[in-house]
């Protein structure tokens, strides 16, 4: 999820370095929002990751 995010990041920073504003502007909102995807499932995953069974 994190390399998604990444890629359209990236790819809004060459849409706006080459003038296509609209493209940019949706490409980064597309990268927020895989972004803050990512960090929800990351801290879900910290608090209920695997746990060793009792003995």
């Amino acid at each position: 999820m994190l390399r998604w995010a990444i890629i359209c990041l990236v790819i809004a920073l060459v849409a706006a370095f080459f003038g296509f504003s609209g493209v940019a502007s949706t490409a980064t909102e597309i990268a927020k929002i895989l972004f803050f995807v990512f960090l929800v499932l990351f801290v879900v995953a910290l608090i209920f990751g695997r746990r060793k069974p009792p003995r």
